[in-house]
């Protein structure tokens, strides 16, 4: 391979071709909006105050979302739940044959 030009002309282009490649190679993620509240993070704060003292079901976690102008389907919060359940932030009992939600903490 043949390069025709002035150092510093060669050095310019092989700096622009370091420069897509490193773009090129970082994929690029899709971001969340700043300041949107994450389930995760809504459930967290939930248990943070208190909420989760005594049992609660999916249908009162639910309310209390809504409470809090939240609104998630019941499909949605059973996930969000177990993987709390998962993680040991919460931990899940039966009663009643439904399963309710105390903290660990």
């Amino acid at each position: 391979m043949e390069v025709d030009g002035t150092p510093a002309e060669i050095r310019a282009v092989l700096q622009d071709l370091k420069r897509e490649e490193e773009a090129a190679a970082t994929p690029k993620r899709k971001s969340t909006k700043p300041g949107r509240a994450q389930l995760p993070d809504l459930l967290g704060s939930l248990a943070d105050g208190g909420f989760f003292k005594k049992p609660q079901d999916l249908a009162a976690v639910k309310t209390a979302l809504g409470e809090m102008g939240h609104h998630y389907p019941m499909t949605t919060l059973s996930g969000a739940m177990l993987r709390q359940v998962r993680g040991r932030t919460l931990r899940r009992m039966r009663q009643d044959k439904r399963w309710v939600y105390v903290t660990t903490r």
